[in-house]
Order: C-alpha cells, then structure tokens, then sequence
C-alpha cells in the first residue's frame, strides 16, 4: 500500500447542548473560553476522542495485534492491552528496538496514531541516577529514550462559531464517603458548568510529505474519515450526557495532488459556519468537497 498521495483538509461541524465539551482544570473545570467568550475545545481533547474511536473501530472488525492499526496513546478506560504506561507499552512493543535508530520506523509500523499525529518518546532511564560517562550513558550503558516523530495529521482547536452561555450549578454529596456509614458525614458542596448551547466547528489538514517519513497510508486518512461523524458517540459522561454533543456535518477537501491545489488557510476559510449549524461554502477552482452527514 501506498502512502498518503493527494493534501487532504477537513472540517468538523459540532453541537454542544447542555454540557460540558473540554472543561478547564486551572479553571474549576468551566468549558474552554477564549477572551471574548467564545467556546473552545483543544486539540488534544478532540484527538483523544479520534483516539477513542479508532480502538473501538479495531477491536469491533477484530484486527488482531500486529495488523499496524494498534492505538498507541490509550486512556485508562479504553485500553485493549495489559501497559498501565506509555514505556510499558513501547517496551512491550519495540522490545529491544527501543531507543535505537529503528524506533520511529518501527513504532510507526506498528501504531495508527503514531505515525498519524506523531510521537515524542521521552522515557527515562530505568536506572537511579549514577555516575555518567561522557557519551551521557550510565556507567551500566543504561540510557533514556529521547525521541520525536513528526506527523502528518493536524488538528485545530475547534471554536464556538459566536460567544457562548455558561450555566454553573452548586452541587452537594450527602452521604459518606469514608467510615462505617452509622453517622451522615456534612454536606460536600461543589460545582458543575455546562454550555447552554453552542455550535463548534474545527479544521484539520493531512501532509503527503510528511506522511512519507511515517508511512501514513491512504487507509489510514480514510480511517480517520470513518470515525469523525461519530467521535461523540459512547463517550457519553455526567459532563457531557448521552445525545448533547452531536456532529452535524463533515467536510473533506480531497486535493488533486501533494502540494495542495490552494493553501490550507483559503480551504478552511472557504467554510462559513452560521450559528443554527446551517453552513455555506465557497467553492475553490477545481476542488470539490465531500460532505458527510453526521452519525
């Protein structure tokens, strides 16, 4: 199979009803907001939901473990393997191969994720700090793993398309939490945020060049493409409730070759997104996209 031939951009067009989409530690865990109050949901969050959903795909057409289309970075509640860690992981994974120069290669082969968004393997040693030759090493030979991959696939923040309402509401636990449970602990008083409503959209880009490096394949951007109307779906908690994040729309500007037929800024701004969900495009000389419906 071939890698990644033609630039690919998309778009992800989303509805938050009543939740909490990516909420903010530093901040109470209130939704993400930028300055002028426009909701904001990083990166991070949506490719851990891309993440999510790519496991989910792989153990339901029961692909088996070395197939190349293992996710690597797995939360603790989707894990399909025996790691508790990263290193664990990679070691269980790479074997001896780990910290050598096949590693990039070889963690790209093995997973999706990897060779999609890329990967910075900084391990430490596992040896307690001792004396250190000149090359760096331990006087064992032990010596930590510092490597980084550069991927292909790029993920914006998504954005609120106009400012958005948050509702906090005071919450208390009235019953024990620790002890026998003969005497009613006091009241535990917290706080729960939610936006009212709001429709989100963010933008993506897939890179031939730098796909050639990972060995990021067609099937793989088309993996991808599978997952993005539902990375919602069974992702439901007390934040974010069953049916109140909602993708409305896909698009998917397939380019006619490597380079790209525009820049990626003109695509992306050729999306306008109205603030009842309903959107307009601006058609670009030879290229097309494909819209797709949300699951």
């Amino acid at each position: 199979m071939s890698t990644l031939q033609n630039k690919i951009d998309f778009a992800v067009i989303f509805r938050v009803k009543n939740a909490n989409p990516n909420g903010d530690p530093l901040n109470g865990n209130r939704p993400r907001t930028d300055y002028s109050n426009f909701g904001e949901m990083s990166d991070v969050s949506i490719k851990r939901k891309i993440r999510d959903r790519l496991i989910e795909r792989w153990v339901n057409d029961g692909k088996k473990e070395d197939d190349g289309n293992m996710i690597f970075v797995q939360s603790d509640d989707r894990k399909v393997d025996d790691a508790k860690s990263l290193r664990a992981r990679a070691e269980a994974g790479l074997g001896k191969e780990l910290g050598s120069e096949k590693t990039a290669e070889l963690a790209c082969k093995k997973w999706l994720d990897v060779r999609a968004f890329g990967q910075l393997f900084a391990l430490k040693s596992n040896k307690k700090a001792g004396k250190k030759k000149e090359d760096g090493s331990d006087e064992d030979g032990d010596t930590g793993v510092s490597i980084g991959i550069r991927g292909p696939v790029t993920i914006q923040s998504a954005f609120s398309v106009e400012p958005v309402d948050i509702t906090s509401l005071q919450i208390t636990k009235s019953v024990s939490g620790e002890g026998d449970g003969t005497k009613r602990g006091s009241d535990t008083m917290g706080m729960k945020h939610r936006v009212d409503q709001g429709v989100y959209v963010f933008f993506g880009s897939m890179n031939p060049q730098l796909a050639e490096r990972t060995g990021f394949l067609d099937a793989d951007a088309d993996a991808i493409k599978l997952v993005l109307p539902k990375i919602f779906e069974n992702d439901e908690s007390s934040a974010r409730p069953a049916g109140s994040m909602e993708v409305l729309k896909v698009i998917w500007w397939k380019h006619n070759c490597k380079s790209g037929q525009h820049s990626s800024a003109k695509v992306h701004r050729s999306l306008v997104v109205n603030p009842d969900g309903t959107y307009a495009l601006n058609l670009l000389e030879g290229l097309v996209p494909e819209e797709i419906d949300g699951f």
